[in-house]
C-alpha cells in the first residue's frame, strides 16, 4: 500500500556548553539538534536530526517553511527524486552549510521511513550484514591542562575505548611544541597498543603541519584530521605530500561533488563526511562509493546514531565516531539510544533507524520560531 506524507514537524533543542571547552580555532558555547519527524497517513512516522552549535533557528525555518510544505503529499520512498528536487530548489540559497543541514535532517526521515515501511532495520536495506559496530571517542580539547589531557585520553581507555581522538593546537596553534611534549605523554600514558588520533581543527598552515606531522609521528598516530584549513585543498594535498601519517578530512563538504574534488586533489585518505550535513543517507552513499572507487578509508565524522547502519553497510568504512561533547544531549533526545561497549556499538533489531525520540524532553524544551 502506497504511503503518503501528512505531516512534517521540526523541533529545536539547545543546551548550554559548560566548562570552556575550545579547540584551535574556536569556544563552544552551545550545542543543539534540529529534529525532523515526517507521519504518513497509514500512521508511521520517520525521524531525522541534524545538529548545530550556531545557526539552529536558520535550520530549523528552513525544513518549517520551505521544505514541508513540498513533502505533503508525496510519497517518502522516492527519496532520491524529492532530494534532486530540493537540491535544485534551493540550490541558490547555499549549496553548503545549513541549507544542507536542513536536507540532510529531512533525507535522513525518510529512509527512517522507508525502513519502517518495509520492515526492515536501515543496514540491511544498505547491505549490510553486521549490526555490531566499531567505534572510537572523541575529546581533548586544547583548553585543558596537559595534566587534564592526559587524565581525559586514559579515562577514555578505561571506558573500553581501543581508539581515541585528540585535539592539538593549543594556544590558538601557537605553540607546536607544547602539542608534542602533550601527545607525548598520552602515548606514554595509553600504552602501545590504542589507537591514537590527531585532530588539529583546521589551525596551520601546510609546512607548520607537517613539520609537526613529522616530529610527532614517533608516537604512532592513526590518523590526522583537518591539519589546515578545509577547504585548502591544495594545503591538505601538500600535508599529504610531506608526511606519512594518514589525512583525515572531509567532515566540511557537503556534497559528492566537494567530495570528489578533494579526491581528485589527491587531498585525503580517510574522508568523514558527516551524514547530517552531505545530504543525507542519499548523498552519503553516493560519497561511499566514490571513496570506494579511490580505494579510501570512510569513517564518518560524530553523529554515531545517525551512522551506524551506513557504516555497517559501507565496506571501507572504518568505525564510529563518538563525541563525548555530544553525550549528554544525545541520552536526553532518545530513550533507547545504543551505548558503546568494549569499543563496538550494537545496531537495534528494529526496523529504521531503530530509535524513539524522548517526545517529553523535546517538548519541554523546544525553541518554537
Amino acid at each position: 500500500m502506497q504511503h503518503k506524507i501528512t505531516s512534517v514537524d521540526v523541533h529545536l533543542v539547545s543546551m548550554p556548553i559548560k566548562g570552556g571547552f575550545a579547540d584551535a580555532t574556536r569556544k563552544v558555547e552551545t550545542l543543539g539538534f534540529t529534529i525532523v519527524r515526517i507521519g504518513t497517513d497509514q500512521g508511521l512516522e520517520g525521524i531525522g536530526v541534524t545538529y548545530h552549535e550556531v545557526g539552529g533557528e536558520a535550520t530549523r525555518s528552513l525544513i518549517q517553511y520551505n521544505i514541508a510544505p513540498k513533502l505533503i503529499g508525496r510519497d517518502p520512498l522516492e527519496n532520491e527524486v524529492l532530494w534532486q528536487e530540493f537540491f535544485h530548489y534551493l540550490r541558490g540559497v547555499g549549496r553548503k552549510g545549513l541549507t544542507f543541514c536542513a536536507l540532510s535532517a529531512v533525507d535522513i526521515a525518510l529512509w527512517d521511513l522507508k525502513g519502517k515501511i518495509l520492515g526492515q532495520p536501515l543496514y540491511r536495506l544498505l547491505g549490510g550484514a553486521n549490526p555490531k559496530v566499531p567505534v572510537y571517542t572523541s575529546g581533548g580539547w586544547t583548553s585543558y591542562s596537559d595534566d587534564e589531557l592526559v587524565e581525559e585520553a586514559t579515562g577514555m581507555v578505561g571506558r573500553g575505548y581501543t581508539a581515541i581522538k585528540l585535539k592539538v593546537g593549543v594556544e590558538g596553534g601557537r605553540n607546536p611544541n607544547r602539542d608534542l611534549r602533550r601527545i607525548r605523554r598520552v602515548r606514554e600514558a595509553i600504552g602501545p597498543d590504542i589507537a591514537l588520533m590527531l585532530d588539529a581543527n583546521n589551525c596551520w598552515d601546510a609546512a607548520t603541519a607537517v613539520h609537526f606531522a613529522n616530529n610527532v609521528r614517533e608516537c604512532d598516530i592513526f590518523f590526522f584530521e583537518e591539519p589546515v584549513f578545509a577547504d585548502d585543498i591544495p594545503g591538505l594535498a601538500r600535508f599529504k605530500r610531506g608526511t606519512d601519517i594518514p589525512l583525515a578530512t572531509g567532515e566540511h563538504e557537503y556534497t559528492k561533488f566537494g567530495v570528489r574534488d578533494l579526491v581528485l586533489a589527491e587531498a585525503a585518505d580517510v574522508v568523514q563526511v558527516d551524514v547530517t550535513r552531505v545530504g543525507g543517507y542519499t548523498e552519503a552513499l553516493k560519497v561511499a562509493a566514490i571513496t570506494q572507487a579511490w580505494n579510501l578509508k570512510f569513517a564518518p565524522h560524530a553523529m554515531e546514531h545517525m551512522h551506524l547502519h551506513l557504516v555497517s553497510a559501507v565496506p571501507n568504512a572504518l568505525f564510529l565516531e563518538r563525541l563525548i561533547l555530544f553525550e549528554e544531549i544525545t541520552n536526553c533526545i532518545y530513550r533507547n539510544a545504543p551505548m558503546p561497549a568494549g569499543g563496538y556499538m550494537q545496531i537495534p533489531d528494529l526496523p529504521g533507524l531503530g530509535l524513539e525520540l524522548d517526545m517529553d524532553f523535546i517538548r519541554e524544551r523546544d525553541e518554537r520560531g
